[in-house]
């Protein structure tokens, strides 16, 4: 199966009201599921301690600071993370970085397949993973925007 009808298989099922899709050619079998935001909700507290990595709040301020508005950066599918584009380069972003709207942040290689996963909005990495060439699971948190 080739990379774009995987990809057109993903934007139908974010277009759609389904939740779970799983299609199989020859010897390749894709799986695409989403979650309710309900159910969003109730899995980032199984998040396992010392995953990932955040940007400290300034403890400082004598003024309380209203909540910064993040957006989380999930895994869309279950493969290996890599953080880099090639082993001994630098990584696509850290913490604290400017990213813009479409910006590579890491690349999920599931069976053989490069994904790369885009910045979904432009803003400040808040919140990182700490994974790097291990593997992830669909839904995972990889990283926060504000």
């Amino acid at each position: 199966m080739d990379l774009l009808k995987i990809k057109t298989l993903i934007d139908f099922v974010g277009r759609s009201n389904i939740t779970e899709l799983t299609v199989t050619e020859k010897d390749v079998t894709v799986r695409i599921f989403r979650t309710s935001p309900g159910q969003e909700a109730a899995a980032e507290p199984q998040q396992k301690a010392g995953s990932t990595t955040s940007l400290a709040q300034d403890a400082g301020s004598d003024m309380p600071s209203k909540p910064e508005k993040t957006h989380a950066v999930k895994a869309p599918v279950f493969g290996v993370l890599h953080r880099t584009p090639a082993p001994g380069e630098p990584p696509f972003v850290a913490i604290g970085d400017e990213v813009e709207e479409g910006q590579t942040l890491f690349i999920i290689e599931a069976m053989k397949v490069f994904n790369t996963i885009a910045a979904p909005r432009s803003g400040r990495i808040t919140h990182l993973t700490e994974i790097d060439d291990g593997e992830v699971e669909t839904g995972d948190l990889l990283a926060e925007i504000a």
